[in-house]
């Protein structure tokens, strides 16, 4: 566990001593130890405080993936935990390689149940960071122009409205209309909740509640 606050790190440890399927391994307070123990001695799972940074954690999250030969990433199931997680962020920690996404202020059978899922391979999150997760599934791609494909396939890839617009060379304001036309026609009504579901198609994302 990588923490802001080392005390909550005992407090973990204590709640774990419950369950004889996770054991505790150290509590570190720094992003540079937890690059040293990742390529030293990689854990099943990495407990990380979003209190960092997010900017900076998703930084130090793409030198996992590139600065090295290995992908540390793909050794040790990272997840990101903070007192509040908005649907972008989630979305951003999780395209940069998080396993997991979850809120201090989860139950501890939530906690119990996130590290579980990581170490099996899967990846969790909960229902409450996005709104729209109880709506989500599989849309019917036929129904939509090739244009409003093409728009969706960058929204999923979180380009913006002015990128997508400069890629096409198109209005903002006409890439806005192709976004609503396409949350009619999928139910979805946030980018966000697009993003999640391509997520989800390539079985990288599982909605736990």
């Amino acid at each position: 566990m990588c923490d802001t606050q080392p005390v909550t790190a005992e407090g973990i440890r204590t709640l774990l001593a419950a369950h004889p399927d996770l054991a505790f391994g150290q509590g570190l307070d720094s992003l540079s130890q937890a690059t040293n123990l990742l390529q030293f001695s990689p854990p099943s799972v990495l407990l990380l405080d979003k209190a960092f940074g997010i900017q900076v954690i998703l930084e130090w999250l793409s030198g996992l993936r590139s600065a090295t030969p290995l992908d540390l990433t793909a050794q040790t199931a990272i997840v990101i935990w903070g007192a509040s997680v908005t649907e972008a962020e989630a979305l951003r920690l999780l395209q940069a390689g998080a396993r997991g996404i979850l809120r201090k202020t989860a139950g501890i059978p939530s906690l119990v149940a996130c590290l579980r899922t990581v170490a099996a391979g899967r990846t969790w999150m909960e229902d409450s960071v996005f709104r729209d997760s109880g709506r989500l599934e599989r849309y019917p791609r036929s129904e939509l122009t090739a244009r409003e494909q093409q728009v969706l396939g960058l929204v999923e890839q979180g380009c913006r409205n002015k990128e997508i617009a400069y890629e096409f060379g198109i209005r903002p304001g006409t890439v806005k209309i192709h976004l609503k036309h396409i949350f009619e026609k999928t139910g979805v009504r946030g980018r966000y909740g697009l993003a999640l579901n391509v997520l989800r198609e390539r079985s990288l994302a599982t909605v736990q509640g």
